[in-house]
């Protein structure tokens, strides 16, 4: 299909309706957390931009974010990927190999230097210069300072991108590091989460065709509207906590009638992410609804911090039952809205020669969280 086209105009190519384009950009707005009447501007924005071209790069990693990605039912692959960029590399399911996939990869890093979008899955070895893991015979840490540092922007996604993940826990013998560390200053969108969640992936790219920006940030440079707010206070069994029921064993009576899993293990009182509200498999279900305990998969160093896995908090983060949901879960809810509906406008009505940094509300609310403790 010619570079020209747009999303929109490939995806009447493919057979899609202009019902499901609008659903699906129904669908961004959302999990954007914008007003309802966004949708109709990420549709013009589809409907008229041209597809920017996108490189996935992998290296440490067990290729789950891949997989992640690859079956997601909804946004499904193409409307993530086919519709919505120009994916010109990703060592696990392009046709080419060898020598042809690594041209593709220097052809965009040469002629679309400032222009192509990255997105990096699995950590980057640093000690012994990086030999760790190596691709055609260069080392993951020269390609990404290469590739990234001629990027518009960097999207990690998955623990070990983020932070180094599972392989930077300790002892870590080939010095894995993130994103970040392997090359400060990059423009970069962290998605945390063993593995991301691609829905919010695409959120991150529409948002970049709509606005032509980076979405809100927080501190830690995660999207306010994925990881804005503790999953805790978006959680379905919240109300079996402040009544006090939880469940004491694995299968007793409590745990087949959905009870809180607090006294298990689960994390969710310190974990920011919005699992509770895209969760998986087409929206059916999330770990914490299944059954099983949050285990906190998109916090920093979570493999160290966060384990043992079955343990019970000694002293979370998190709201008493004294407090009710419109004080609190309301209140997080419109302040994340606010911030990223604020951020999204002041793109659209202003030029981007100053690039959004929103850590402020985030920071704001972390310490209003560590001033209170569960009861």
């Amino acid at each position: 299909m010619p570079d020209a086209q747009t999303v929109l105009e490939i995806c009447k190519v493919r057979g899609f309706s202009r019902r499901r384009f609008m659903q699906f950009c129904g669908t961004m707005a959302a999990t954007l957390a914008l007003p309802t009447s966004y949708a109709q501007t990420i549709a013009d924005a589809l409907s008229t931009k041209r597809k920017p071209t996108l490189v996935w790069l992998e290296f440490q990693d067990c290729a789950g974010n891949t997989e992640s990605m690859l079956r997601s039912p909804h946004p499904t692959i193409e409307d993530i990927v086919l519709e919505a960029v120009s994916l010109e590399y990703h060592e696990t399911i392009m046709a080419g190999y060898g020598k042809h996939a690594e041209a593709a990869l220097q052809r965009v890093v040469k002629e679309e230097t400032g222009k192509y979008l990255v997105i990096v899955e699995g950590a980057i070895p640093t000690a012994d210069d990086g030999i760790y893991c190596t691709v055609n015979g260069r080392t993951a840490l020269s390609i990404v300072q290469e590739v990234c540092t001629g990027a518009a922007a960097v999207i990690a996604v998955g623990a070990c991108a983020w932070d180094g993940g599972l392989v930077r826990s300790k002892p870590n013998p080939t010095g894995a590091v993130g994103l970040q560390e392997a090359v400060p200053g990059v423009n970069v969108v962290n998605l945390p989460g063993c593995p991301h969640n691609s829905v919010n992936t695409a959120a991150v790219l529409v948002h970049y065709l709509t606005f032509g920006a980076l979405p809100a940030l927080d501190a830690e440079n995660r999207p306010l509207f994925a990881y804005g707010q503790i999953i805790h206070d978006q959680c379905e069994r919240r109300a079996h906590y402040d009544a006090g029921r939880y469940v004491q064993a694995w299968g007793d009576e409590g745990h087949r009638k959905g009870w809180c899993l607090f006294k298990m293990g689960c994390k969710g009182p310190e974990a920011n992410y919005n699992c509770p509200t895209v969760r998986w498999n087409n929206a059916t279900s999330w770990p914490v609804k299944s059954g099983h305990g949050c285990i906190a998969c998109a916090s920093s160093r979570f493999w160290d911090t966060k384990s043992p896995f079955y343990s019970r908090l000694p002293h979370p983060p998190g709201f008493g039952v004294d407090v009710t949901a419109s004080e609190i879960g309301w209140t997080v809810v419109g302040a994340v809205a606010a911030a990223t509906a604020v951020h999204a406008t002041g793109h659209v009505i202003r030029d981007h020669s100053h690039p959004g940094g929103t850590a402020e509300p985030h920071k704001d609310q972390a310490a209003e969280r560590q001033t209170t403790e569960v009861r």
